[in-house]
This record gives structure tokens, sequence and C-alpha cells, in this order.
């Protein structure tokens, strides 16, 4: 089933919308040319360290919060119920660690990447290592993002899912490559305010297209067993979202995707200072709540309504369960404002991920860091960086995953916990050597493939097990 061709336009305005804000930034730049190199990095990467700190928190929020999500969290309630919502409790315990822990250490020594700080800990060896992580690691990632693109838009036009993922991206790439940071940040203010609004007016339309109001909806999900179930106390591995998983686990989780992941990192070195970036990163958390709260709820609707007008045929993905109703069940013109928000939330993450992936390839290899003498060729190398990544990401995005959302967190979990016990070692331990770093981060990557592969222990535990292990193998390697 297509949109209307109101609909159509709407989503062909806002692609183009966004892209000529993001454009805007390239004329705002200052002369490259008559600035040297650490000012071109910190221009093109930073944003110039300029943004207010409200803007900085609705860029991380936006940034963490993918096509993925917004179709993968209802996907869970609808199939499911609310414990998702615990794991969004330890994302704020995260943060506040983060703070704690790792933020200072970032501001004390000025550093454009997250890598740097552990070279000046352990040499510039660990920090390739620590690079190559995250560069894989948020290549992969995103493609499980990018691949979420293209089932919306099967949905909405009818399309090749393929095609649908080089439009999107290469115009993210068009605006990522000519803007920089400050474009990636401003665009995401404003993606961000749409698909929130979008979440919420689709909360109420569901809300009133229910028969019997919210009476029906909890006497059906009464019905339907634990559909409204948040909180699960129960010790079993297995269980994917348990309180315990969720505050220890969903912590540990935020600490390595918030605190070392290049891409929200750089969203706190972009900050004016520590008590921007602090502010910036815990108002986020308060936001990622709300809206995750939303998101569930939406799913649970979905439920209900589903019992009075069934919306997915027998074997269909429960990801296709919110495109369906937009196309659906929205108001001609209301559609189209609702699928462009959710393209939004895409070009938002691929915008950011670009520029980081960009940052971290220039910025922390010393081949590339000595290649280019004066800004203006620092600067070509850092664009030509982001159209390399613009295809290494459209070509995973063309990979057919699985479930979403899990997909797409137990991807990123893997390799995380072994990346965050090396920033934990560097912080905490003053006795840790390079060598101890390298093999703790070797044995901890090996214990979490093990975990993953013969083990049914859930996901949301794996960065907890991989950190501890590496911290714990460098620290007695280190005193070998």
């Amino acid at each position: 089933m297509r949109i209307h061709p109101l609909d159509l336009a709407i989503v062909i305005a806002y692609l183009l919308a966004v892209t000529a804000l993001g454009m805007r930034f390239r004329r705002k730049k200052t002369d490259l040319a008559r600035t040297d190199r650490e000012t071109a990095s910190l221009d093109y990467f930073l944003g110039g360290r300029t943004a207010p700190w409200w803007a900085l928190a609705l860029s991380i929020v936006a940034t963490e919060t993918s096509t993925l999500t917004i179709i993968g969290t209802p996907a869970i309630a609808y199939a499911g119920n609310l414990t998702f919502v615990q794991l969004v409790i330890g994302y704020l315990i995260g943060r506040i660690l983060i703070v704690i822990i790792l933020l200072p250490g970032y501001f004390r020594g000025q550093f454009l990447t997250a890598y740097a700080l552990i070279e000046k800990r352990f040499g510039e060896k660990m920090r390739a290592v620590a690079a190559s992580t995250f560069l894989i690691t948020r290549a992969i990632a995103e493609g499980v993002r990018v691949s979420a693109i293209a089932l919306v838009v099967s949905v909405v036009l009818g399309t090749s899912e393929r095609l649908a993922v080089i439009i999107v991206i290469a115009l993210t790439i068009l605006y990522t490559f000519e803007g920089g940071m400050k474009a990636v940040i401003w665009t995401d203010v404003a993606q961000l305010l749409l698909y929130m609004t979008g979440s919420a007016v689709t909360f109420w339309v569901l809300l009133h297209k229910i028969p019997g109001g919210w009476t029906e909806i909890t006497q059906v999900a009464a019905s339907a067993g634990h559909k409204l179930q948040v909180f699960d106390f129960s010790w079993n591995l297995a269980t994917k979202y348990t309180f315990w998983s969720g505050l220890i686990g969903g912590a540990f989780l935020t600490m390595a995707s918030h605190g070392t992941d290049q891409t929200i990192v750089q969203r706190l070195l972009a900050a004016k200072n520590e008590k921007d970036s602090r502010r910036a990163l815990l108002t986020s958390g308060v936001i990622v709540l709300v809206q995750f709260t939303i998101f569930l709820l939406i799913g649970v609707l979905l439920y209900v309504f589903a019992q009075h007008a069934p919306l997915l045929a027998s074997g269909e993905r429960a990801d296709r369960i919110l495109p369906l109703f937009l196309v659906r069940e929205m108001p001609t013109g209301l559609a189209g404002l609702l699928l462009a928000s959710i393209v939004a939330v895409a070009m938002s993450n691929a915008s950011g991920s670009l520029n980081s992936l960009a940052a971290s390839s220039v910025l922390d290899f010393a081949k590339l860091r000595g290649r280019s003498a004066d800004s203006a060729q620092f600067l070509r190398l850092s664009r030509r960086m982001t159209l390399v990544w613009g295809a290494v990401l459209m070509a995973f995005g063309m990979v057919s995953w699985g479930p979403l959302l899990e997909t797409g967190l137990t991807v990123a979990s893997l390799p995380f916990g072994s990346l965050l016990g090396l920033f934990l070692l560097g912080t905490l331990n003053r006795r840790a050597t390079a060598a101890g770093a390298l093999t703790g981060m070797f044995a901890g990557l090996a214990t979490i493939l093990a975990v993953w592969l013969y083990t049914p222990t859930a996901y949301t535990w794996y960065v907890l097990i991989g950190s501890t292990i590496t911290f714990v193998v460098g620290a007695i390697a280190s005193e070998l």
C-alpha cells in the first residue's frame, strides 16, 4: 500500500529541507586556508565548541535514537510488555558514572577524540587499537540502523529497499560532508523536535482510534497477561529485560556507548566546558527516559488497536507494525509528517556516525595525522573520509538483519565491554601497562564471544562481563 501523494510530497520536502539546513553551515565556516590545523579540526569535528549545552543534549538523544529505535521499541511492547524501560533506567545511572569517572579526564586533556585519552595513558599503538574497535563496531551497528530505513520506505512506497538506502544516505553524506559537526548538531536538534512531536501525535491518534479509550486499553492489556508489566525482579541471566540486567547491564552499556564511543563522546567534547558537557549528558538521560516510555506505550496501544483492526499478516515481522499503522490509519498530511519524522531519525544517526567515523579515522591514526601540513589539505582529507564511510554504511545498510532494535544493541554490546574495560583500566589503575591492557582487551573480547556463542546469557549482560574480564586480566597481566 502506497501513501497519498500529499504525504509523499511532505516526506520529499523534508528530505530536501534538512539537507539544505545542513549545507548552510558551509557558508558560515571560517577561511580554513588562513587557520592552523588544530583550528580546522576543532571547527569541522567539534563545531568550534560553540554549541549551547541544550542543543548538545538534544543532539545526544537524536544520535542514540535511531529508526530502529522508533519502530523497534513499539514492536517490543507490541509483542511483549514494558520491561524494556528497566534498561532505560540503567541508562540514567550510566550517565552519572560517566560524569564522575570519565568526563573529567577528557577535559583535562583538551582532546579531540575519545581515544586520545588512551594514547596519553598507554601510547599510540593502544590508541589505534581502541579507535579500530570503535570504527568496526560503529560501522556494523550503524549498518543495522540504516537497514531500518529500507524497511520503512518499503512499507510506504513499495519501492526497492536498496534504492531507499542509497537516496537517504546520499543526502545525509551531502550535508555532513559540507557542514561538518555544526551541521550535524543543528540538524539533530530539528530532527529530534520533529520525531518527538510525531511520536506524541501518534500516541494521541491511537488513543482516540481505540473504541473505549484508556479503559479498553487496560482491559485488553490485562487479559493478554503481563502486557503492562514494567519490573521483573528475577535473576535469570537469559531474560533480556529484568530489573538487575536493566540497572546494572544498562549502566555498563551506557558507560561504553556514551563514555567510550566517539559518536557520543564527540558531542561531549564539543561543549564549551566540562560543566556544559555534564549538563548536556544528564539532561539527555531524562529526555531518553520520557521518549522510550512513549515508544513503549505506543506499542501497547498498537496491540490493543490490532485486536479491533488487524494490521500484520500472519508471519509478518512485528517491526512493521508502526509503519503499517501510519500508512493505513493516519489522516492524509499527518501521515507524511510522521513518516518524515522517522526518516529524520535515520538521517540524524547516519550524519553523526559519518562525522565521528571520519574524525576517528583522521585524528586517531598516526599516518593520517602526519599526512597534511596545512588546514586546507586536512579538511579535504576529512571530507574524503566522510565519503568513504558513507559508502561503507550504504553497503552494511543493504544487509538483511534480524529483529532490528535488539540486533543493533547486541552487535554494539559484543566489543563494547573490552573497550570500556580499557578506559576503566587506564583511568582507575595507575599501574596498568599497555601490554597488560592489550592482553585484557583480547581476553574480554574472547570471553564475550564465547558467552554469545555458547550460552543463553542475554545481551544486556555482555558489556558488564566483557569490561570486568578486560579490567581484571589487564590488571593482573600488568603486574606480571
